[in-house]
């Protein structure tokens, strides 16, 4: 389904739940947040149901997220719902990689696709300053196993911070020259634990670009599979790409074509905007397909034509990312 601004929607990103087993910094209060409890937060089989529906208004590539997805229990199960959907030809995660070797095997069995990882430093201490508890060996282990597995392409998100982490740059495409690894550089965006963000820490896309290409020659690459909005570059002599994402410094608003669904139930044109489409209620009543898929096209239809995010995350949108799906 197209939306007003004739941008074809054709992929849902679905939180399966907002709590994680990291507290990185930028993202989630050390405390962590307050439990929603069962009840609160969509089933497996609302979301597989929901995600169905969601195929009638052209939906076909299915992401999921938290939080941290691989807290969900039974996820596999959800990954086999949504692959028994012929209509669905991609199933990608975002996953910060700590739960993952370890289900991997199970979750590839199930139908997933691909898989996403979110690391911002190769430095054992630092990871786990930024995560607060994490180890940086379990992510490099579930990296390492989705190539094993051969779940192409595999990519590596890191969100550079000035003066935190963006002396590794370096480190990250050597990763990308040395592995079939796509790795993505992203610009800090203000999300999330707002104590974190400054604006002087952003690091704009094409300075992340200028300084690799000090060290390395890039050439334009082809697209990669998957459906998001990094421009890619191929390391020469290397084995993967690098990829730079840039909602603060050059927003890929007009060629968006997803939406969300938390976990507890509501879709949302666009990651910035406060507004949201309450599923659960009228699901639980009892909606039908028909009463669903017009809350579906309602979302489309009100989905902005580009965020305001530079503005800042602002007061009134009182949900950070961790509650929205990252």
């Amino acid at each position: 389904m197209k939306d007003r601004y004739n941008r074809e929607i054709n992929y849902l990103r679905v939180s399966v739940t907002d709590r994680c087993n990291l507290r990185c910094r930028y993202c989630m209060p050390e405390e962590g947040i307050p439990n929603l409890g069962h009840d609160s937060i969509l089933s497996l089989e609302e979301i597989a149901r929901l995600i169905q529906v969601g195929t009638r208004v052209g939906i076909r590539k299915i992401r999921l997220t938290g939080g941290e997805p691989l807290v969900r229990r039974n996820l596999v199960r959800l990954v086999e719902y949504i692959s028994a959907m012929p209509e669905i030809n991609d199933i990608a995660i975002t996953t910060n990689g700590v739960l993952f070797a370890r289900q991997a095997e199970n979750l590839k069995k199930a139908g997933l696709t691909r898989a996403n990882f979110s690391l911002d430093s190769l430095n054992p201490d630092r990871f786990r300053y930024i995560t607060r508890v994490g180890n940086v060996e379990d992510v490099k282990k579930a990296i390492f196993k989705a190539i094993e597995l051969e779940m192409h392409p595999v990519k590596l998100n890191m969100v550079v911070v000035r003066g935190f982490n963006d002396d590794e740059v370096l480190d990250f495409a050597e990763l990308a020259r040395q592995y079939p690894l796509h790795v993505r550089f992203i610009e800090f965006m203000p999300i999330g634990d707002l104590v974190f963000w400054e604006g002087d820490r952003l690091v704009s896309s094409a300075d992340i670009k200028s300084r690799i290409e000090q060290e390395y020659e890039l050439e334009p690459g082809r697209s990669v599979a998957g459906n998001g909005p990094a421009k890619y570059y191929l390391v020469r002599g290397g084995k993967g790409s690098l990829g730079f994402i840039s909602p603060m410094s050059n927003h890929f608003c007009a060629e968006c074509n997803r939406i969300r669904m938390t976990a507890d139930g509501r879709l949302r044109g666009c990651l910035h905007d406060r507004r949201e489409i309450d599923l659960k209620a009228p699901l639980r009543r009892g909606a039908d397909d028909e009463e669903l898929l017009n809350l579906f096209s309602q979302a489309i239809a009100m989905k902005p034509a580009q965020h305001r995010m530079n503005d800042g995350w602002g007061l009134e949108n009182e949900r950070k990312m961790y509650q929205i799906g990252g």
